[in-house]
């Protein structure tokens, strides 16, 4: 019994040790935090980052310890650097509150900030909302959906994306972000690594710290079209990979990978054993040629959807998760710990929007995209064109360009646009959205025309 005392007592010490180190390093990493913020210089630093987890490597190998569990505890520390790095930094949602507050001081706004169409839901909508309480649409419901619901989602996905699934393989969430949520937290463990295309939106990074989940990003750039090489992909991937987030058309470049690319990056997922969490809530506004996930008939995908973007039903919040019932399962589990089920009489009206056509959306949408690539020219913005999606995502060519500033300065004259920082380390760039009438669209471009003026 003394000897295992002494062995418990040998490994407290050592453990108050690491406690007191642990403090140091925090220290030290706030200190880092300001420099970065008074030079202007991003959180993460992923050359660093992968030097430090090469020594670690190299370290483990020296003192016999198990790599896996030393690059584990290495990614613990370094979200835990990024946690007291970060500031409230501006991103596309914060500069909408803003606006919106200033709204209701009286001002008016234009709103080329937010994916949020203009545009309202198809008439079968309002229908369905008027006689919802008749149908009886009114109870706890099961946890993954409405039977009925995802039978329709099923024969939907089927008939529109090269697969065949059935309503096992389905998950209605409260807005497609919930299921990345969810996919990310439960298939996920502490520790592990999770690759993200930047420009990315932010819920996956902030899903994936907020699980304890490191996130490994792959930067592309307006120079190589947006495109992330394979090798780059392929570099990152370590033992610790566990998943690749893909979101095609893209938010905010509106990129659509290249068939040939996207089979590849597909291909290494597998062999690497990697979930595919595919975010393609775009996929109907798609300009060129676009293949789903879901066509590869990988079991380790997940596919989110929503009816945000395409039938103009942001504020019912409803979107879903297709994957293989293992995943559902799963997903299914936490869905039930936080919500019970989505709301049934929001299901019912969902389910009866799947009969709309919708095209005129896609039509509207393209249109818009149009004029704002005309108006980005005269400009003279650099972008790429946008394969899809409802945004431009273009860079401002002046120097010192700050695009936190400039969107803050852009709303006191009463435009709102997001930031290119919100979206990854993009600061001299700015997403604007197509979410408006032309009219309105080029009268807010000719407010950011005036204001680059006033800042040459």
């Amino acid at each position: 019994m003394s000897d295992i005392n002494e062995l418990r007592n040998r490994m407290d010490e050592v453990t108050l040790e690491m406690i007191k180190l642990l403090k140091s390093r925090t220290d030290i990493s706030k200190e880092i935090g300001e420099v970065k913020k008074s030079i202007g210089k991003g959180v993460t630093d992923e050359l660093r980052e992968d030097n430090l987890r090469e020594k670690v490597i190299i370290l483990c190998k020296d003192i016999g310890l198990d790599e896996t569990i030393a690059t584990k505890y290495l990614n613990f520390l370094l979200n835990e650097s990024v946690k007291v790095q970060s500031t409230n930094k501006e991103t596309h949602l914060s500069i909408f509150s803003k606006a919106k507050s200033l709204e209701q001081q009286g001002k008016k706004i234009i709103h080329m900030e937010v994916g949020e169409p203009d545009f309202l839901p198809p008439p079968i909508v309002k229908n369905a909302l008027e006689e919802v309480f008749d149908k009886g649409f009114l109870k706890y419901g099961q946890v993954k959906g409405m039977p009925a619901f995802r039978e329709a989602l099923a024969k939907h996905i089927s008939n529109n994306f090269n697969t065949n699934v059935t309503q096992n393989n389905i998950i209605v969430s409260p807005g497609a972000r919930f299921s990345i949520f969810t996919a990310i937290t439960t298939l996920l463990n502490p520790g592990d690594e999770m690759i993200v295309i930047e420009p990315a939106w932010p819920a996956y990074k902030d899903c994936a710290l907020n699980a304890g989940i490191k996130v490994r990003t792959i930067n592309t750039t307006l120079k190589d079209k947006w495109e992330p090489s394979l090798k780059q992909i392929e570099n990152t991937i370590n033992s610790n990979t566990k998943m690749i987030v893909l979101n095609y058309p893209n938010n905010p470049t509106g990129k659509i990978l290249p068939e040939k690319l996207q089979d590849d990056i597909i291909n290494l997922a597998r062999k690497n054993d990697l979930y595919v969490l595919s975010d393609e809530v775009y996929s109907q506004y798609a300009k060129s040629s676009w293949k789903s996930i879901l066509s590869y008939n990988y079991e380790k995908s997940i596919v989110t959807q929503s009816f945000s973007k395409s039938h103009a039903m942001t504020g019912f919040r409803i979107g879903y998760g297709i994957a293989d019932t293992k995943i559902i399962e799963k997903m299914a589990k936490l869905e039930a710990l936080c919500l019970t089920n989505v709301s049934e009489p929001i299901q019912y009206v969902a389910m009866k929007a799947l009969e709309a056509d919708t095209s005129n959306n896609t039509n509207t949408v393209q249109n818009r995209l149009d004029v704002l690539v005309q108006k980005a020219k005269e400009l003279g913005l650099d972008f790429v064109v946008p394969d899809g999606a409802m945004y431009l995502f273009a860079r401002v060519n002046q120097e010192g360009f700050d695009g936190i500033q400039f969107a803050n300065s852009a709303l006191e004259k009463g435009l709102a646009i997001a930031p290119g920082e919100g979206f990854g380390d993009y600061k001299n760039f700015i997403r604007i959205s197509a979410c408006q009438d032309e009219k309105i669209l080029i009268e807010g471009m000719e407010i950011l025309q005036d204001i680059m003026r006033e800042k040459q």
